[in-house]
């Protein structure tokens, strides 16, 4: 991300008048002037917060981010740096979604005050900011239709919604847009792709609906799987229409052929898509009301779509509409809600977004709406679990593989993601590692994120590689040597892997990630047909109700193979727009 500058000057924004302003500063100089640094560790990177002070206040205030999610990161600096400049203390409130890089800015802060002789229990006694407790003021919007979320489902929606002319208004619950959505690490499943066809890879729509019925244990719905696959090259055309090409295509789990298409430089799909979508609907003109959460969907006693209640930092909103397209994500952060349906999950850590937490998937029960493979959460068997960081699947696809504690491989790596948790869990600790060299960080770019985060082990032989993991230098060594001759013979006696093995682990240094599975799908939620429709309990559609994204059961089925769910969110994101206006125009 670009780096972020945050310099806000006090004298625009804390004043009321210069009487009021001397009456309130205490008689000792509070600081030393001058400029003073600090730095704090982050999510990836060090944050640094550069602050400027006078003897009695806090000038300016400079973070950078630089190398944090721009989505969380940038967000979580922007809005601090304001309410640190407000309040002339560091102790301000995280911004929620970026709590690890809210507390790295907050511990920055106080380190380069302290650096200016600050008494930071002074600077809390003394804090500016006050908070208005009142009641909001209460607003109507009128509008054709409403959009519930900003992730890769709801902002696909928009796209298409503000390129027909269509008058809508798009909510999101969190100060970010993306929703889980940035959490999407590997690439998009398609089939029949033009990039396929220009790279030789033969595929059929039909190998692709039948590996994803196959991947998900034949619970999911036939006709909703049908759609995805069919539908998938012209979903690829279309994000090459807004400048979202994905033409590097490599091998996933659970696909018969490479299929799952990501960005050239290798870059996770989800920031990259995130920050297309982004990019368009500024272009576009549309304005995501962030920080604003839906909280009841409004029908007539027929049942039809009539509004929407929502409530944001300073109002709360009646929005009279037509239709409602329901982009509000799964439940995988909520663990009181997946622990209703899956016990057996409690205090497993999970890769999700903070703002998944099933609000969309209530609102719609409230209305009748039926529910459909709840209870079915998936597990991504590569999740580094002090962080809950996720690593993408391509790493294992590009060919790295994993070992346990005593160094030897264990699984074919490129098996479902359910079927290598499995075996994951049954290893000694329920953990393992996953190996792989310079050479495939040089060819994946989200690999740099692992390595800047700290998460990664390196060494510039495997026997040292071993020596840090506490595992047996020789039988690590003679793991990586037989995994090598198994590229080099492309056959796996062992474990019949077939795929990911076009490059051997020959090229120092090594790395190793420790891993464990991690909540990471929710696949069951809101029941919809294949014009995105919200079915009710009793078989019906609710009349102005659609849906799409992880908010939505069904196309999954017990297992979701990767690439999945980003095909899920741009082809039934597109599909709910084009029902929601063909509903609104009867």
């Amino acid at each position: 991300m670009k780096k972020l500058l945050c310099l806000l000057l006090t004298f625009a924004m804390l004043l009321v008048s210069a009487t009021a302003f001397a009456e309130a500063q205490p008689e000792e100089s509070l600081f030393k002037p001058g400029s003073y640094t600090g730095e704090a560790q982050g999510i990836f990177v060090p944050v640094k917060v550069t602050v400027r002070v006078s003897e009695t206040e806090i000038e300016t205030v400079l973070i950078d981010a630089t190398g944090e999610t721009p989505e969380l990161g940038g967000v979580a600096a922007e809005k601090m740096a304001m309410a640190i400049m407000m309040a002339q203390t560091p102790n301000v409130d995280t911004v929620s979604g970026a709590t690890v890089t809210s507390n790295a800015i907050i511990a920055a802060a106080t380190s380069a005050l302290e650096q200016a002789g600050a008494d930071i229990a002074v600077l809390d006694a003394n804090r500016k900011d006050t908070k208005d407790d009142g009641p909001k003021e209460e607003k109507t919007i009128d509008t054709e239709i409403v959009i519930i979320g900003a992730g890769g489902a709801g902002m696909t929606a928009a796209i298409m919604l503000k390129q027909a002319g269509k008058d809508f208004v798009i909510l999101e619950k969190m100060p970010y847009v993306g929703g889980n959505t940035t959490k999407a690490t590997g690439g998009m499943n398609a089939s029949e792709t033009h990039y396929q066809k220009e790279q030789g890879i033969e595929d059929s729509n039909a190998l692709f609906a039948a590996d994803t019925m196959k991947g998900g244990h034949a619970l999911n719905d036939s006709a909703l799987v049908a759609m995805m696959a069919n539908s998938s090259a012209g979903a690829i055309d279309w994000l090459d229409t807004i400048g979202a090409e994905l033409p590097k295509i490599s091998f996933s789990g659970g696909a018969s052929v490479n299929r799952i298409h990501a960005p050239e430089d290798g870059s996770g799909v989800g920031a990259y898509l995130v920050d297309r979508f982004s990019a368009k609907l500024n272009e576009l003109g549309v304005k995501v009301m962030l920080e604003t959460a839906a909280t009841e969907l409004l029908a007539d006693a027929d049942g039809k779509i009539t509004g929407v209640k929502a409530e944001g930092p300073d109002a709360i909103y009646t929005i009279n509409t037509k239709a409602v397209i329901l982009a509000s994500g799964g439940f995988g952060a909520n663990e009181e809600m997946y622990t209703t349906y899956r016990p057996d999950l409690k205090g497993t850590v999970t890769t999700n977004a903070p703002g998944a937490t099933g609000d969309g998937i209530v609102m719609a029960q409230a209305l009748g709406a039926d529910l459909v493979d709840i209870e079915q959460i998936q597990l991504h068997p590569t999740v580094e679990q002090t962080t809950s960081i996720l690593i993408t699947e391509s790493v294992r696809g590009d060919g790295a593989i994993l070992v346990n504690q005593s160094g030897e491989r264990f699984t074919n790596e490129l098996l479902t993601r359910d079927a290598v948790s499995a075996a994951e869990l049954a290893q000694e600790g329920s953990y393992a590692y996953i190996i792989f060299d310079q050479k495939l960080r040089d060819n994946l770019k989200a690999i740099e994120k692992y390595v800047k985060s700290g998460i990664t082990v390196q060494a510039d032989t495997i026997e040292g590689l071993a020596e840090q993991l506490a595992i047996a230098p020789a039988t690590l060594a003679k793991t990586l040597a037989d995994w090598n001759e198994i590229v080099k013979n492309q056959r796996d006696t062992q474990f019949g892997r077939t795929t990911g093995m076009k490059e051997d682990l020959t090229t120092p240094p090594y790395y190793a990630i420790r891993i464990a599975p991690g909540i990471h799908h929710t696949m069951g939620g809101v029941k919809i047909n294949v014009a995105a429709e919200v079915i009710n309990t009793e078989g019906a559609a609710i009349p102005g109700l659609f849906a799409a994204g992880e908010v939505c059961g069904g196309v999954h089925g017990g297992n979701r193979l990767g690439g999945n769910a980003v095909a899920d969110i741009v082809i039934f994101g597109r599909i709910a727009a084009e029902s929601a206006m063909a509903y609104i125009g009867e």
